[in-house]
Parts: C-alpha cells; sequence; structure tokens
C-alpha cells in the first residue's frame, strides 16, 4: 500500500530547500524557470512563497497539454509520438525548451504520472522525469514514487529542488 501524503512534513521540507535554492541562485546572480506538467505549477509555487524570489524566479509554464508542450515550450512533435509526453526525452526538451524560451541560467521540466489513474505497466502510477538543464548541459532523473496523487507531485517538487540545490553547490554529478 502507498504511504499517504502529509502536507505540513511536505511543505515544511520544500519551504527549507526553496530557502537553500534561492540563497544560493541569488549569491551566483541566476536565474530560473519551469515547464511543469503532473506538478501543475508546484515547483515555481513552492519558489514563489519564499519572499524575495523574484531576484531569481523568471516564471514557467503548466504544460498539461501536448499541444502546449509543442507550441510553448519546444517540445518536438515527434519526441511526443515516439517517448510519450512522460518519458526521459521529454522532460529534456521541457528542460531546455522553457530554458530557452525564458532565457534563464537554470530550466525544469516535469512530466510523469501522478495517479490515481492514468498509468501502465510500462509507465505505472509515481513515474516521474525531471529534467534540468543548465549552462553545463541537462540530467534527467528518473523517479517511480509510490505514494497518492499529492504524496506524489509533492516528492516531485522535493526531487526537483534537490536537484537544482546539487547544482548550485557544484554537484553536478
Amino acid at each position: 500500500m502507498s504511504e499517504v501524503y502529509s502536507h505540513e512534513e511536505s511543505h515544511a521540507r520544500h519551504i527549507a530547500l526553496a530557502t537553500q535554492v534561492l540563497t544560493l541562485m541569488q549569491e551566483q546572480h541566476w536565474m530560473i524557470s519551469a515547464a511543469e506538467s503532473c506538478t501543475g505549477g508546484l515547483f515555481l509555487g513552492a519558489l514563489t512563497e519564499i519572499s524575495g524570489s523574484s531576484a531569481s524566479v523568471v516564471g514557467g509554464v503548466v504544460c498539461y497539454s501536448n499541444e502546449i508542450k509543442e507550441e510553448w515550450v519546444g517540445v518536438k512533435a515527434d519526441t511526443l509520438k515516439q517517448f510519450g509526453a512522460v518519458s526521459e526525452q521529454t522532460a529534456w526538451e521541457l528542460a531546455v525548451g522553457i530554458r530557452q524560451r525564458m532565457k534563464t541560467t537554470l530550466g525544469i521540466g516535469i512530466t510523469g504520472i501522478a495517479g490515481p489513474g492514468g498509468g501502465s505497466a510500462e509507465k505505472p502510477v509515481g513515474l516521474v522525469y525531471i529534467g534540468l538543464a543548465t549552462p553545463d548541459g541537462v540530467q534527467v532523473e528518473r523517479c517511480q514514487f509510490d505514494r497518492d496523487r499529492a504524496g506524489n507531485r509533492a516528492l516531485s517538487v522535493e526531487m526537483a529542488l534537490m536537484m537544482v540545490l546539487a547544482y548550485c553547490v557544484g554537484d553536478q554529478t
């Protein structure tokens, strides 16, 4: 059975991580943008909950539909057709596309299946891909969460914040 999402615990972790991320980004004069699908804006919401976040947060797109992924962020139709909306390739293109479109130092792309429906044997509920585009290249993390919908979304945001934090402190492995 999947673990139940605890809003209070998750919120506290997001605030702590977002504060660290913003502090480091502001010290380095970096800017960030995000293209979010399954998180529906929660990643940028975590950052913008912190006062002063406008010094580093440019903006983003909630791109649930493939049309928005293509037209607003630049994901290739061929990528969506060949690999699907929930794939490493789509997360890569979301991160790169939003970074280029918003002209930011960092770009985050998040796509996945939050649940409770929508999963398959090949792509189960809780499968999430998170892309981080930086001046040094792109990394994509594949995550398989086992929570309820809110928990899968919260863990996606937490993982994305941890990826950005790791990059900010110089751990780009």
